[in-house]
């Protein structure tokens, strides 16, 4: 059984903004944390087969993408500076049908390479081609929880369901347990009520969570309303979607009386603010939601519409816009935002064992470079992980027990290779030789 000791590090356990243990010492076995403390505080009867000095790091858990479509990096810089309905309609949805396989799988690869890269130990999927996608992620030794993306206007849906439904029972629960299963409904606007219920019939029958975009935009607003008159919210919840599991993504448009149904669904928002602002979809009111209850989490969505998939640069900006947004400098403070990124999109995932250090969890965390000028001087190395670090200050990833980058070199994988491959699969795509 492989076991771990690392030593040395400022431990941020996130159990509580001031749980942080200087000079801390962390014991791994298998895939669990065996035990978190200060230096020399591991069992007394525990044997490490490696040892990781960690000194002038910060230990912490690892970051929780909850909402993205990792093939889209094949897209990245393609549709830019345009509305997302634009975007959809003229730029990425014509693409999307000239996708190969190999597309999916190696826009997935280059996904997870750029995740791990960046400190990202698990994230949430929704695209097409998803056994590309499991191939990819069981190859980087991530964690995903993956689904099935259905349209529900598109004349194939019933293969699309069909695709859906072999997904889960192949692949919930596989790849050692770091792959877990959702269903996919697109959204309110592109999936009709009986689809919808259907997906809600077949989520409870597998017991999995359903993962949808919702309320993302002025237009899918004013189409609900014409089509159901109502809300997209409102239209959800009169379809009983939330007495299952959701993931729901977005959630900009949002009156109080929604916020408090949100709230008392237990439905985990995932808050994608680089996205939104790119594609001038809105604000989501995020300090209202956290003050109902809601579980909020961060997510990049995918890279055609950010264009990157770092958590870090994410924590930073959905703080800095609830600030300027509700002109409350004390709106979404660092730890608020920094446990959005861990715990809060854990457990928004369905992956409650991760987001703590602590004994027993599941061993998903990440060491940070502190030796860095723009990490100087260490008032509140919280403040400074969420508004002064970058991706490039990770160090090393470790998921699942298992160490899958020491010294910013990725061990699961050829980082050229991937590149390489998925610029030959883009160039293919857009026609360049």
């Amino acid at each position: 059984m492989n076991s771990i000791l690392i030593q040395g590090a400022a431990i941020i356990t996130m159990v509580g903004h001031d749980s942080i243990i200087e000079d801390g010492e962390i014991a791994i076995s298998g895939d669990r944390i065996v035990s978190v403390g200060k230096r020399g505080s591991a069992p007394a009867d525990f044997k490490a087969e490696k040892t990781i000095n960690a000194a002038g790091m910060v230990a912490m858990p690892g970051f929780v993408n909850a909402h993205t479509h990792a093939s889209m990096s094949l897209m990245r810089g393609y549709a830019d500076d345009l509305p997302l309905m634009k975007w959809l309609n003229d730029r990425i949805w014509p693409l999307e049908k000239k996708l190969q396989q190999e597309d999916f799988y190696w826009g997935a690869k280059l996904s997870c390479l750029e995740m791990i890269k960046s400190g990202t130990i698990a994230f949430a999927d929704m695209y097409f081609q998803m056994n590309e996608v499991a191939r990819a992620v069981e190859e980087s030794g991530m964690r995903a929880c993956l689904s099935r993306g259905l349209i529900g206007d598109d004349s194939n849906i019933d293969v699309a369901i069909d695709e859906s439904v072999k997904f889960i029972e192949k692949w919930h629960g596989k790849a050692d347990g770091r792959i877990t299963t959702m269903f996919g409904p697109h959204s309110a606007y592109t999936c009709p009520p009986d689809i919808l219920r259907l997906v809600i019939e077949m989520a409870a029958d597998y017991g999995v969570a359903v993962h949808i975009h919702v309320a993302e935009a002025a237009d899918e607003v004013e189409k609900i309303k014409k089509e159901y008159n109502t809300t997209p919210v409102r239209h959800l919840d009169s379809l009983n979607l939330f007495h299952n599991p959701v993931l729901a993504a977005h959630c900009i448009y949002l009156d109080q009386e929604e916020i408090e149904l949100l709230a008392s669904n237990m439905v985990g928002v995932v808050h994608c603010p680089q996205c939104n602002m790119k594609l001038a979809s809105g604000i989501a009111p995020v300090a209202d939601l956290i003050k109902a209850g809601v579980d909020v989490a961060l997510g990049t969505d995918g890279a055609a519409s950010n264009n990157n998939l770092d958590m870090i640069e994410e924590m930073r900006t959905a703080s800095f816009l609830q600030k300027v947004a509700t002109r409350d400098a004390m709106a979404l403070p660092a730890f608020e935002t920094l446990k959005m990124a861990t715990y809060n999109g854990a457990i928004a995932i369905g992956l409650g064992d991760l987001g703590l250090l602590e004994p027993g969890r599941l061993a998903d965390l990440i060491l940070v470079d502190l030796q860095r000028p723009h990490l100087y001087p260490r008032h509140d190395l919280v403040a400074h992980l969420v508004y002064s670090a970058n991706a490039a200050d990770v160090d090393t990833v470790i998921i699942n027990g298992q160490i899958v980058m020491e010294g910013r070199k990725v061990l699961t994988m050829d980082e050229e290779e991937v590149m390489a491959q998925a610029q030959k699969c883009a160039d293919r795509l857009v026609g360049k030789k």
